[in-house]
């Protein structure tokens, strides 16, 4: 099962309250949110609070029929427990440095306007995937989305080398990005 399989099933488990799968979601996840935590002048209980906090966003995120996860589990309750934790160390007044570290926050109406664009894009992009039409489609779904090698795409697409299989594969993503352009309006 495939990491992107396996993230909608636990967002599926994690709107229904299923135990198992908040539980390994936590297991899974908790011990990248702590070494933030840590490393950013923060304890084990701040960790499991942030960590918490992060975990119930993506529950209440979960729970809207609008909502489509872009990105794996682990990075969205990265970056949102990151957020957190900044927000708390600013009103904490933490910072040793407030103008070097408050470069790296991004108010909340900017980030959502590049979540809102970049969901776009996503949109624009599986449009085009869609338009692509086969055996480019497949062949750029092995290469990047099952991450499977030349050699590997080679041997199932019947080309008669790994060079001559990222050849097509050049060729149909600059195909796809002909689509892309075609579409995609820049603001």
């Amino acid at each position: 099962m495939s990491r992107s399989d396996r993230d909608s099933l636990l967002l599926k488990g994690l709107a229904l309250n299923e135990k198992d799968a908040i539980h390994f979601i936590y297991k899974e996840n908790f011990s990248l949110v702590q070494t933030l935590i840590i490393r950013n002048n923060g304890t084990e209980d701040d960790a499991r609070d942030v960590f918490q906090e992060a975990l119930l966003v993506l529950y209440e995120k979960s729970q809207t029929d609008d909502f489509e996860l872009t990105c794996q589990i682990r990075t969205y309750l990265y970056s949102v427990a990151r957020r957190i934790w900044l927000k708390k160390l600013q009103y904490l007044k933490r910072f040793e440095s407030p103008d070097e570290d408050l470069v790296e926050t991004v108010s909340i109406e900017e980030d959502l306007e590049a979540h809102e664009k970049r969901t776009a894009q996503y949109g624009v992009m599986k449009a085009a995937m869609g338009r692509l039409g086969e055996p480019c489609k497949s062949l750029l779904e092995a290469f990047y989305v099952h991450q499977k090698s030349m050699v590997e795409i080679s041997a199932y697409f019947g080309y008669t080398n790994a060079d001559n299989a990222k050849t097509q594969k050049y060729k149909c993503l600059m195909r796809l990005k002909k689509l892309f352009f075609a579409e995609y309006k820049p603001q």
